[in-house]
């Protein structure tokens, strides 16, 4: 092995770098032009934007930033898909029965979710809409069977929005018809929830009507905490023992798919509760 060799196994490459520099400024000759690393371009248009919410929101006219709030705890609970494949579906497509109008959203989230199938349906015909990656149907969330034919056709749901025609029933059919049908893990999301406190839009001024859509995504609260009824004859429901969070916004309720079965120490707390009763004597 040569000197330079053994030089160079020894102090490694990079110091090797740092004496010839250092002998070249000793000795006055020039330093030798280190190599400039080109900065990549920064992205321009709609790629410079791709990662915000609430930009593409705006980009594409959506009511979901402005005139609401929706896009920012949007991409808190659902930026762990941002570079997932997927299916997204979103009931009510907007524009209503004006031609040529709708679809703002599934663009959005098309712009959001690279890799994502973006699934829209509403009661009015917007396929216009159609393009790679977005599919709408026509279909009427207030029937089971309409809701479940839509389903069938997309297959698995990883994340569903209810952004339709926000009249409780119309809520509560969705979710009891579209929740089950949602991927362990997935998001549920109610938009408009404003709506449950209009008797116009079908809903009511009692705070406690059960059959509004505010009172059904309240009691899901409830239901994550089944497993602390003291009720020994309580059966949990199917959203009992499927969601795991529950998280409430102005207008807007955003609800976690999951195995909820943590246990309780209901038992060791309440000792006297759950005693074992005295054996008789006589």
């Amino acid at each position: 092995m040569s000197i330079r060799s053994t030089v160079k196994s020894v102090l490694g490459e990079q110091n090797v770098r740092r004496v010839r520099r250092l002998k070249r400024r000793l000795s006055g000759q020039p330093a030798r032009p280190v190599a400039q690393v080109k900065a990549a371009p920064k992205p321009t248009g709609l790629a410079a934007i791709s990662g915000d919410l609430n930009k593409l929101a705006v980009h594409f006219k959506t009511d979901k930033w402005g005139a609401h709030r929706y896009t920012q705890h949007y991409q808190r609970h659902l930026q762990h898909l941002k570079d997932e494949q997927f299916n997204l579906l979103e009931i009510g497509i907007g524009g209503y029965n004006r031609p040529g109008q709708g679809g703002a959203s599934l663009r959005m989230w098309k712009a959001f979710f690279p890799k994502a199938s973006v699934f829209g349906m509403d009661i009015q015909d917007k396929s216009f809409v159609d393009e790679d990656r977005i599919r709408t149907f026509i279909g009427d969330q207030s029937d089971p069977s309409s809701l479940n034919a839509v389903a069938d056709k997309i297959g698995e749901l990883d994340v569903i929005i209810d952004d339709g025609s926000h009249r409780p029933p119309h809520v509560l059919t969705t979710f009891a018809t579209l929740f089950p049908r949602l991927k362990d893990g997935g998001i549920y999301a109610v938009e408009d929830t404003q709506s449950s406190y209009w008797p116009e839009w079908l809903g009511s001024e009692d705070l406690d009507d059960p059959g509004t859509s505010m009172a059904m995504l309240k009691r899901l609260t409830d239901g994550l905490n089944y497993e602390e009824f003291v009720d020994e004859d309580y059966q949990p429901s199917y959203t009992d023992l499927n969601i795991v969070a529950v998280h409430f916004y102005h207008n807007l309720v955003i609800i976690e798919k999951g195995k909820n079965a943590e246990g309780s120490n209901k038992r060791k707390a309440l000792k006297d509760r759950y005693a074992k009763p005295a054996e008789s004597t006589s």
